[in-house]
Order: structure tokens, then C-alpha cells, then sequence
């Protein structure tokens, strides 16, 4: 879930640059930054169907879908998918 002390809404991390500079899709550490999660935290809610924004499950990995993302951060209510059930590999 996005920070609620808006820190995550300014510099690398403010929709305005994730729109700029991202592409489609993200590595869940980036999200999990943008979101002010720690990387392990992330990975477990990915695990569990539970990041707060869309994942795609590609193979032992799994990328952010960048619009969801942005679609969080904005309105900060989660988009949860069961989708991203699959255990990708953190490292």
C-alpha cells in the first residue's frame, strides 16, 4: 500500500517521473520502493496475491505492470490479482 506520508510522491519515485521514464512494466524492487516497502516485504505479497498493484508471474520472476502502479499511487487503493500467485524467485 502507498505511503501515507507522501514521500513516495516525490523525485524517482512521483507518478509524474514513473510516467516519464518507466516502461510497461517494472522490477518488483522498483515498485516495492515507490510504494516504500522493503524488498522482502514485496516479494512476499507478490507470493500471496497481495502487492498492492497488478504483477505478471513470467517465468521464476514477476514484473509490475507500470500503469497499475500508477493507478495505485494516485488514488492509493490497491488492485489485487490472484493472478501473481505464482512463487517467483527474489533474486
Amino acid at each position: 500500500m502507498p505511503s501515507q506520508s507522501g514521500e513516495t510522491h516525490h523525485g524517482r519515485f512521483s507518478p509524474e517521473h514513473i510516467r516519464a521514464t518507466w516502461s510497461g512494466t517494472a522490477s518488483v524492487e522498483d515498485a516495492a520502493q515507490a510504494f516504500g516497502l522493503s524488498r522482502s516485504k514485496s516479494y512476499d505479497l507478490v507470493r500471496r496475491g497481495e502487492f498492492p498493484c497488478r504483477v505478471l508471474p513470467i517465468g521464476r520472476t514477476a514484473r509490475v505492470v507500470t500503469a497499475s502502479l500508477l493507478r495505485v499511487l494516485e488514488s492509493g487503493e490497491p488492485e489485487y490479482n490472484g493472478a501473481s500467485s505464482a512463487s517467483p524467485n527474489p533474486s
